[in-house]
């Protein structure tokens, strides 16, 4: 019987923030694969396990999740004043597309360190102990991030005593910088508003606070919608008609923001906008067992990731919240208890986090000038993924 052969691409296997995915090198990626195409989609669809109709993506690396579909591109910058190009790919769990619309704010936790691993940053950036600053060129959102990598001994530290909710064991600690954090060539507001009331068909007229920062994100209060926004994955995930519904408020709020024509345009756009509920500070108990008080948060936020809702936070969301908040008056600004700010700590399924965002109001117009947020990252496996030969 006739067969094609396997090719093997050099790989690692990392985790970064909350989610995890392979990153490669681009120059170790097959030449027709070198650039954007339906070849690069194929082998990274491949790779991951997709499509997978059974949603376990059992034949890749994927972990049939939003949070573990996730493929990575680097190479040297070709922007001045930069180290590493950053490209990142959300892959469908069971659909057989990858989306490129937006960054992973997780994953860039293991940029730096991946960068510095395989040789991608200039040795003299690197320092024999301390902190390597590494400057990030995002190109899906063509923005910079600063990422803080911690050094010793001329090597990438990797474990600490950093702790992360939404991650078991601990590790060293890298702070994130996303300078100008307004995705996206417009306003950081595209409707002008700092909230609007969003018409959805079938459900009616909720406000909404829409924002471009860290990736466009969409705000509802959760009382609005039925919720008190302390639920954990199962209340919502294990039902078909409660994610159907996001998926319209979510549709509808891309086309109030620009970013679709139509209803029927979200279903190849799944990766952005996302999809949040926030509520004022309420105690819960994590999906870990872990107590949440009031007095540990500032607010609730619950957000939905590819269709189903988040087991921790997305780090471009956390941008988005931490902005929205810093922004007297948004949904989120409100539900932390109004005023300004320039840092706020919500409470998330599998725990809190803090965000600290920088807002300033130009030409009458707000702007977002920094978020800052700590993350860890951490090698998994390095070595090669073996896909079919006549997969692409």
């Amino acid at each position: 019987m006739a067969s094609t052969p396997q090719i093997k691409i050099p790989a690692t296997y990392m985790r970064g923030g909350t989610s995890k995915g392979v990153f490669f090198s681009l120059s170790d990626l097959p030449q027709v694969a070198q650039r954007p195409g339906q070849a690069r989609d194929k082998i990274l669809l491949r790779t991951i396990g997709s499509p997978d109709p059974y949603g376990a993506q059992i034949d890749g690396m994927g972990g049939a999740t939003s949070s573990t579909s996730k493929t990575v591109i680097l190479s040297k910058s070709e922007q001045p004043d930069h180290d590493v190009d950053y490209l990142f790919g959300q892959v469908s769990i069971d659909k057989a597309f990858v989306d490129w619309s937006g960054n992973c704010g997780n994953l860039t936790a293991a940029v730096g360190a991946f960068a510095i691993n395989n040789g991608l940053v200039d040795a003299d950036r690197i320092p024999e102990n301390g902190i390597a600053v590494i400057r990030i060129w995002q190109k899906n959102i063509k923005k910079t991030i600063i990422a803080n990598v911690p050094i010793t001994s001329g090597q990438v530290q990797e474990t600490g005593t950093f702790e992360l909710d939404g991650v078991t064991f601990p590790a060293a600690e890298v702070e994130i910088e996303f300078m100008d954090p307004a995705d996206g060539e417009g306003s950081m507001f595209p409707t002008g508003n700092l909230v609007d009331d969003l018409e959805v068909p079938g459900i009616g007229t909720l406000k909404a606070t829409m924002i471009n920062a860290g990736i466009p994100t969409i705000f509802v209060n959760a009382a609005d919608i039925g919720y008190t926004g302390t639920e954990l994955r199962e209340a919502i995930n294990s039902d078909p008609e409660k994610l159907a519904f996001f998926e319209t408020l979510r549709a509808h709020g891309a086309i109030k923001m620009g970013l679709i024509n139509s209803v029927e345009e979200a279903a190849a756009r799944q990766h952005t906008p996302k999809i949040a509920f926030v509520a004022p500070a309420t105690e819960y108990t994590s999906s870990s067992g872990k107590a949440v008080t009031k007095d540990d948060i500032d607010l609730c936020v619950r957000a939905l990731s590819m269709g189903k809702l988040h087991h921790a936070m997305m780090g471009t969301a956390a941008v988005a919240i931490g902005t929205a908040a810093a922004i007297p008056g948004t949904l989120v600004n409100l539900a932390a208890g109004g005023g300004q700010r320039n840092s706020v700590r919500f409470g998330h399924p599998s725990g809190t986090l803090k965000v600290g965002a920088e807002a300033k109001q130009v030409d009458g117009e707000w702007t977002a000038t920094k978020a800052i947020m700590s993350r860890s990252a951490r090698r998994l496996m390095e070595g090669v993924i073996y896909i079919p030969g006549d997969c692409f």
